[in-house]
């Protein structure tokens, strides 16, 4: 059986059907269409954490988030969980996952525990779709321009999600110390397109610029990032394997089922330096 593979949205997205993680030619389509669409949901898996951490392995080495609750018997899995008594969601806002490393990860694989009868989608970005929508003086403005990313507003001694911090899950403030450059523009090591990176969460300012002069630019941008005609939405259900590409997508998590529990089990894979 083959599997089939049916787009989101003509810029970004694509949901995958009766795929079979042990079969190496699924695996090959699989990757391809994470290549091709950058965000994709493999639907209908009964993952184990072992099953979870042996795919994830198949794409790469694992980063261990330092921020987030791990899994107690799988401390390689992140738990990104909201209890139906909490208020606040992880990631709330549109960002883009480990954009403060020196090496930013190549992509996310969050499995759906549990979820809401309605709500707790995931929204996602395209920032190739979103580049090839600049003007082209912007595109010129913005070519050779780096900024700075860090973990520290974020993560750090300052939490802004107090909840999240109060309850467990996220914590290790200490290890937010992560500034790194990268360029505003990047080729995308796998695909080649131009993608716009910066992202409202992680990005402090432009390269020799300071934070109030980068600010007014940074927003528009941010703006222009998020654009509908650019985005696309997972509907979580038990059993779907999504996948995403950090150097293609920013993504936020949509905090619409008050109530409700979520619990999502997350491994991130390790990229490469961008350019």
């Amino acid at each position: 059986m083959s599997v089939e593979i049916r787009p989101l949205t003509t810029n970004l997205g694509a949901e995958i059907i009766g795929a079979d993680l042990g079969r190496e030619d699924h695996r090959k389509a699989i990757h391809k269409a994470f290549v091709d669409h950058s965000v994709i949901a493999i639907r209908d898996l009964d993952l184990s954490p072992d099953e979870h951490l042996e795919f994830a392995r198949s794409w790469g080495k694992i980063n261990v988030n330092r921020f987030f609750q791990r899994l107690d018997s799988h401390p390689e899995i992140a738990v990104v969980l909201k209890e139906a008594d909490q208020t606040s969601a992880i990631g709330e806002s549109w960002h883009t996952d480990h954009s403060y490393d020196t090496e930013p990860a190549m992509c996310s694989m969050l499995f759906a525990r549990e979820t809401p009868e309605v709500g707790g989608d995931t929204a996602f970005a395209g920032q190739s779709a979103a580049y090839e929508a600049l003007s082209e003086g912007m595109k010129k403005t913005l070519g050779n321009m780096k900024a700075w990313h860090s973990s520290r507003h974020a993560f750090g001694i300052q939490l802004a999600d107090e909840e999240a911090h109060a309850t467990g899950r996220i914590g290790n403030e200490e290890a937010a110390t992560q500034d790194s450059l990268h360029p505003v523009v990047i080729t995308h090591p796998l695909s080649g397109k131009k993608c716009l990176y910066v992202n409202a969460d992680f990005t402090t300012h432009f390269d020799g610029w300071t934070q109030e002069e980068s600010q007014p630019l940074l927003n528009q941008l941010y703006a222009h990032s998020s654009r509908a005609d650019f985005t696309c939405r997972i509907r979580w259900r038990p059993g779907t394997l999504g996948i995403w590409d950090n150097r293609a997508t920013q993504h936020m998590a949509i905090n619409d089922y008050p109530g409700q529990r979520r619990e999502m089990h997350r491994i991130t894979i390790e990229g490469v330096p961008l350019s």
